[in-house]
């Protein structure tokens, strides 16, 4: 199997792909870099335990996770995860996401984002994808604001986050929001 082989979609600048147990060094290594950038919203495994963890639940069914990588040269920008899919009359899930520093503000999550959204709405067959947001965290409401998700509502003390109970603001998007849209 190549490289290219491993790709769920490509768009011109990223792959989407599983994540391996293969991927644990970079991907910890990616985050501890990232710390600064990801603190005090978010908290991916930085350590190998951490990830071997984290790798396991997302083989679990109500979950899938896909990490976003530059076609250049293999490299992993980011990453994007489903969870608390729900299938039936309902098709829906909740997702979750990071950029890693080196790769903020290049357009690279933006890019990596439609292409798990056409995936999830064809391939996987949801309807409905959720994102929570704390309302502080303007460069993630710009990054799904661009991806034409509509904003729903406000929840207090929504997510146990970093010793707290976090206020978010719900955000969604349907396949009918992005159908046509071109990666």
């Amino acid at each position: 199997m190549t490289i290219d082989d491993r790709y769920l979609a490509r768009g011109p600048r990223v792959g989407i792909r599983h994540f391996t147990a293969a991927d644990r060094e970079e991907f910890t290594a990616l985050a501890r870099e990232s710390t600064g950038l990801h603190r005090p919203w978010l908290f991916p495994p930085a350590e190998d335990a951490a990830y071997d963890a984290y790798l396991r639940r997302l083989q679990e069914p109500p979950r899938e996770g896909f990490l976003i990588c530059e076609l250049a040269d293999g490299r992993i920008a980011g990453y994007l995860t489903i969870n608390n899919i729900v299938h039936g009359a309902f098709r829906c899930g909740a997702i979750g996401y990071g950029a890693f520093a080196h790769a903020a503000g290049r357009g690279l999550m933006g890019e990596g984002l439609r292409l798990v959204l056409h995936h999830a709405f064809g391939e996987m067959g949801l309807h409905r994808l959720e994102v929570n947001v704390q309302p502080a965290n303007e460069r993630s409401i710009a990054l799904v604001r661009r991806a034409g998700f509509r904003l729903e509502g406000f929840s207090p003390d929504f997510l146990f986050i970093d010793g707290a109970w976090r206020d978010h603001e719900r955000w969604a998007i349907t396949a009918e929001m992005v159908a046509g849209d071109a990666v």
